[in-house]
């Protein structure tokens, strides 16, 4: 049973989950985004357009690469560089057959 939390609380919750989630993908550079795409249906570029979105609902003014800095923890530029890898036929195939449609 899931115990009744205040508003404040669950958002704090919240928070530090989004932090934690982030913190373990940057940890783990190893994990390709078209992977994640392909088990999950998210990335992290999902995360920061999601990242992006909320600020806008907040009238936050935030870009699109500025929210991939957050998420990534560094200009996604330099991610790319240092961390990806080009996808293989396989992953590519995966990607077409389960490409998110929005």
């Amino acid at each position: 049973m899931v115990p009744e939390i205040d508003d404040a609380t669950r958002v704090q919750l919240e928070a530090a989950a989004f932090r934690r989630l982030v913190a373990h993908l940057r940890e783990r550079t190893d994990v390709q985004n078209i992977d994640l795409m392909n088990l999950a249906g998210f990335c992290r570029n999902c995360l920061s357009k999601w990242y992006r979105a909320a600020a806008e609902e907040k009238g936050v003014a935030l870009d699109y690469e500025a929210a991939r800095e957050i998420v990534y923890g560094m200009p996604y530029d330099d991610f790319k560089r240092l961390h990806q890898r080009e996808a293989t036929p396989a992953q590519q195939a995966a990607f077409e057959r389960n490409k998110p449609t929005d």
